[in-house]
């Protein structure tokens, strides 16, 4: 893929949550989208989810070109990639899933052309087995919602092209992401497996009965879930340390947190345990459906970022 050559076409292959919401993504940075998924019901779906979040990706910087109908929908994937010039990958997160379609648009595509998946966890090395020109393939992890979450995580695997790459990496950050590359290839790449142990020890700290599941989530939404949304661990325990930084953290607050590395706990999640978490969380949100809470959380990114942007 050549930097001279600007993509202006983007194959969404699977719309569902995750592909619909890239899709309007895509719209809003004034890219032409042609969506695939085999459920009948997907075009509504996508339809919807670019209505619905139109207003507010308006607000956070459309360009001018943007239209909210430059896409069409092609039932099948192998016509659907037909002149992309990027593929955005999101079918279900299951290998025999993406092992059968992946090889299957690769067929028909150039060499250039970057196939991304959105995986959550799975290992491109995996998914690219059979595919044609396979150095093509990597992951491109957005965080949900795309449409809302500036983070991509981008992961080629020993077998990705340098090139394929840096097309990813280049191409995400021309649309405004926040592409970050993973340079080794491990289960759950790099941002879920630090919600992972967060949440490991924060089911742990539940288990042991140290605090509520409402408090667990108060201490990190009311707490250090503010400073994350400025910077990561490692610059805020940079800031932690003051005048002498990171050298004075690990100087005089490493070995106190080293000492608390060695009780961390590995909890087995019994069925009486995940009774007890789910029970905790229905107590922490009083009624509250799931509809209610998506859209409280999709109105304080949209002013989270709004005032990232003023920073």
């Amino acid at each position: 893929m050549s930097e001279t050559t600007p993509i202006r076409r983007v194959a969404v292959i699977g719309a569902g949550t995750i592909g619909a919401s890239w899709a309007a993504y895509f719209l809003s940075r004034g890219l032409e989208v042609v969506a695939s998924d085999p459920s009948p019901g997907a075009p509504d779906m996508i339809r919807r989810m670019i209505d619905s979040a139109w207003p507010v990706l308006q607000r956070l910087g459309a360009t001018e070109d943007a239209d909210p109908a430059r896409w069409r929908f092609e039932p099948d994937p192998v016509r659907a990639v037909e002149g992309a010039q990027f593929v955005q990958e999101s079918a279900p997160e299951r290998y025999e899933v993406k092992q059968a379609l992946l090889p299957r648009i690769a067929a028909v595509l150039p060499e250039e052309v970057v196939i991304a998946s959105s995986s959550s966890g799975l290992l491109i090395s995996r998914l690219s087995e059979g595919c044609r020109f396979p150095g093509r393939c990597l992951i491109g992890h957005p965080f949900n919602p795309p449409h809302l979450v500036p983070l991509v995580e981008v992961v080629g695997g020993p077998g990705a092209s340098r090139a394929a790459v840096d097309a990813a990496m280049g191409f995400y950050r021309a649309i405004g992401k926040h592409p970050i590359e993973i340079r080794k290839e491990v289960p759950g790449h790099l941002a879920n497996r630090l919600q992972a142990a967060l949440w490991r020890e924060a089911v742990h700290l539940v288990a042991e009965g140290v605090a509520s599941v409402a408090d667990v989530d108060a201490a990190i939404s009311e707490g250090p879930g503010l400073r994350w949304a400025l910077m990561g661990p490692h610059a805020t325990f940079h800031l932690a340390g003051g005048e002498g930084g990171m050298a004075h953290f690990m100087h005089h607050l490493l070995p106190a947190m080293q000492g608390w590395w060695a009780t961390l706990g590995n909890p087995d999640v019994t069925p009486a345990l995940q009774q007890q978490l789910i029970a905790g969380v229905r107590a922490e949100l009083d009624g509250k459906s799931v509809a209610e809470l998506a859209q409280r959380r999709d109105a304080f990114l949209t002013a989270l970022l709004e005032l990232r942007r003023r920073t």
